[in-house]
């Protein structure tokens, strides 16, 4: 070879070699990124690593294996809204603001949604108070730059309480979770401005025409259109990476799959099809709209955010930043039993029960349990399962603290790092604690193995429960114990003396314990 020939060789090499190495290596930035997924209404059983054996999850299988999996962790409340205002505020239902969903009626006719495409103003929820601390604004002041990609549902626009104003630095996603109804919007939000889609609106609970082929797939085209917001958002989250990939970021993709409706992309669905075999039509009743085969469409879902996740880990590591990231993974309630969806079918709850009553909206095992995976290489040791008893208001406290973020800010939670990453002694909770004023009031406090449970607290019609359960030897609530064991009763009474405070919203005041 001549010597022009070997200089023009090394040099193609050595540019090469410097692509590859500016490709693969870490970023600048030594503090962790941190992305924490929730899940929307995603059953404990709905994982393969958690006992799942009909929807196929592999990646998030693999994050499990390679990371630790929390098998006695709860979510703050059986539903939307208040699961996530008390994972962003670690606080307990006792001591929280939103305690339940409220869509805000008073502003006019909230459930309208050809309305609310008009005025923005009919959009979202009850607003937090402006003095609220979610975590992460104190990631913010320490050097994060904060997102959140997919479902707010804790304020409205024009309001204080929307992510740009409560601690977030981009936001892309459904500000209401009413508009979260439909996968086919006709707008989201990115920051505080609306982006119209190409989409035209077909309003929640829609029907087939009464001409309509059930059988026929072209019946139900009006319900898959062109933009599907969990594609936008997920590629949203991925240039957002890209962007701070030199800064310390902190993502919550707060995706709103599993929640109904049953819409996923057609290669899920036909898929799940081949798989279960012919269904019967699901037709669109309590709002929701039909399917032409809801349990492959339901466990197509599933597998396409699985597929999602598998894409986010592949995308971190081509971009060097697999490494430097802690990933979270959670639910925020248990499964749900409504629109189409086949809980008992998919064992959705695992052990738990999946049917109304105990499930989604009740603050039984089947209702609050939920997944929890925590994933960081060479961090976190792979196919560990913990039983710590947790909760989503840990993750405040948690989370700050794989931040190297010190506060003195007080929550109800505990950092979970000490048992995440096997190091230090861990604190443990003397006892967990929920107050849901919907579905007839609710109350439970989970004190070691011990469960009580109160229903039926604001429905004048039934009799106050109170049932009390060793989940040591009854995972599954089964037996009332109340009868025999008093004195547990007395100190669970004691500890809703001391943590209830009166809701300060009328709807989450539950008459029959409010005192205030």
């Amino acid at each position: 070879m001549k010597p022009a020939h070997i200089i023009f060789t090394l040099f193609i090499m050595a540019t090469f070699s410097a692509c590859t190495a500016s490709k693969n290596n870490f970023s600048k930035n030594t503090k962790p990124n941190i992305i924490y997924i929730l899940a929307d209404d995603l059953g404990f059983g709905e994982l393969g690593i958690y006992g799942q054996d009909k929807i196929e999850t592999p990646n998030l299988d693999e994050l499990c294996r390679k990371g630790k999996i929390f098998k006695q962790h709860y979510s703050s409340a059986p539903v939307c809204a208040p699961a996530r205002y008390m994972l962003l505020t670690g606080k307990h239902s006792g001591h929280s603001y939103i305690r339940g969903n409220d869509e805000w009626r008073e502003r006019g006719e909230v459930w309208d949604f050809k309305q609310a495409v008009l005025d923005s103003t009919l959009e979202g929820q009850r607003p937090m108070p402006e003095s609220e601390i979610l975590f992460p604004s104190i990631l913010q002041k320490n050097g994060y730059t904060t997102s959140l990609f997919g479902k707010w549902g804790l304020g409205a626009p024009h309001t204080n309480s929307i992510p740009t104003k409560m601690g977030f630095d981009y936001f892309y996603g459904y500000n209401c979770q009413r508009q979260a109804h439909t996968y086919y919007p006709v707008h989201l939000y990115e920051n505080e401005s609306r982006v119209y889609l190409n989409n035209t609106l077909v309003i929640p609970n829609t029907k087939l025409h009464e001409n309509d082929d059930r059988a026929k797939a072209e019946s139900y085209a009006p319900f898959n259109q062109k933009d599907y917001a969990p594609d936008l958002m997920f590629d949203k989250m991925l240039n957002f990476i890209d962007k701070n990939r030199d800064k310390p970021h902190f993502v919550f993709w707060a995706t709103p799959i599993p929640h109904n409706p049953i819409q996923a992309p057609e290669k899920w669905v036909n898929y799940y099809e081949k798989k279960f075999g012919k269904e019967t039509p699901y037709l669109g009743q309590n709002g929701y709209f039909p399917h032409p085969s809801p349990r492959a469409g339901y466990a197509a879902q599933i597998s396409y955010l699985d597929e999602q996740v598998g894409k986010l880990v592949a995308h971190l590591k081509e971009s060097g930043l697999y490494d430097n990231t802690v990933i979270l993974f959670s639910s925020d309630n248990g499964a749900t039993f409504s629109g189409g969806t086949d809980a008992a079918f998919f064992n959705s709850n695992g052990s738990h029960d999946e049917m109304y009553g105990k499930g989604k909206g009740f603050l039984y095992e089947g209702g609050i349990k939920v997944p929890f995976i925590v994933h960081w290489p060479n961090k976190v040791k792979p196919g560990v399962n913990s039983t710590l008893v947790s909760s989503q208001y840990d993750m405040f406290a948690t989370i700050l603290e794989i931040a190297g973020v010190d506060h003195n800010h007080p929550t109800d939670g505990l950092s979970l790092c000490p048992s995440i990453f096997d190091k230090g002694t861990q604190k443990q909770h003397d006892f967990l604690f929920w107050v849901f004023p919907e579905y007839g009031g609710q109350v439970a406090i989970r004190m070691k193995h011990w469960k009580l449970v109160r229903q039926n607290l604001k429905d004048p019609k039934n009799k106050p429960t109170l049932e009390l359960y060793n989940l040591s030897v009854d995972p599954n609530e089964k037996v009332n114990v109340v009868a025999r064991y008093p004195e547990i009763i007395q100190k669970m009474s004691e500890i809703f003396q001391r943590e209830h405070t009166p809701a300060e919203i009328e709807s989450f005041k539950i008459p029959w314990i409010e005192k205030g």
